[in-house]
């Protein structure tokens, strides 16, 4: 997170505003934010929260989680797939339950990465390496991805196991394998590019606006 000294109110909300932009012309240009994969979609809007997070801190990165979530609500309820029940309660089969889902991760995954990489940049506290706030940026970035799957992985367990598992077609005390595939196949590429993305991306408009301050 950097200094908003000398930068005037308006910076702050122009920031936010740019990346809640970003999140809503993912989320809706097709095939972009929310990539199908059959009776599933991976996602890539996770790594502007999380960079959001990570230089604007967790109260506006919470936020942007906030509309993340709410870019869920919105395609799982209007372009549903056999699985939008997990996502949004107006789709057969969903509750209230499915709230949680999808908005709790996504709050978290835009205050995750602040607080990761915080306690990265605390614990290298004296190392020389200028190679250690990239690391951190990057670590924060893969881990926050990987919190966010097993997040909502696990809530779906919890909440809708049995209707998850007949969705896919597997028996119930076959789930957790399903899951682990799905965090395997989903979750792990996710978290390398949103680690790769976020040291490239944060380093540079770090610097960028530590000039601009």
């Amino acid at each position: 997170m950097y200094s908003t000294k000398g930068r005037g109110k308006a910076y702050p909300l122009v920031e936010l505003s740019l990346f809640t932009a970003i999140i809503l012309a993912l989320a809706f240009t097709p095939g972009l934010g929310y990539i199908p994969l059959g009776v599933t979609r991976a996602t890539v809007i996770h790594i502007p929260v999380i960079i959001g997070s990570i230089l604007l801190g967790p109260k506006k990165g919470a936020f942007l989680g906030g509309v993340f979530g709410l870019t869920s609500l919105l395609s799982n309820t209007f372009s549903p797939t056999a699985t939008s029940f997990i996502f949004s309660p107006f789709y057969a089969g969903g509750n209230l339950w499915s709230l949680a889902v999808c908005f709790v991760p996504r709050i978290l995954v835009g205050v995750l990465p602040w607080l990761i990489y915080r306690g990265l940049m605390k614990c290298a506290r004296g190392t020389p390496s200028e190679k250690w706030p990239v690391f951190s940026l990057g670590a924060a970035g893969l881990a926050a991805s990987l919190l966010h799957t097993a997040m909502v992985m696990g809530l779906t367990w919890a909440c809708f196991g049995q209707a998850y598992a007949g969705a896919k077609g597997v028996a119930y005390n076959a789930l957790y394998r399903l899951i682990l595939g799905v965090v395997a196949v989903n979750g792990l590429p996710e978290a390398a590019v949103a680690g790769v993305v976020t040291a490239l991306v944060c380093r540079v408009l770090v610097r960028a606006l530590k000039r601009r301050a």
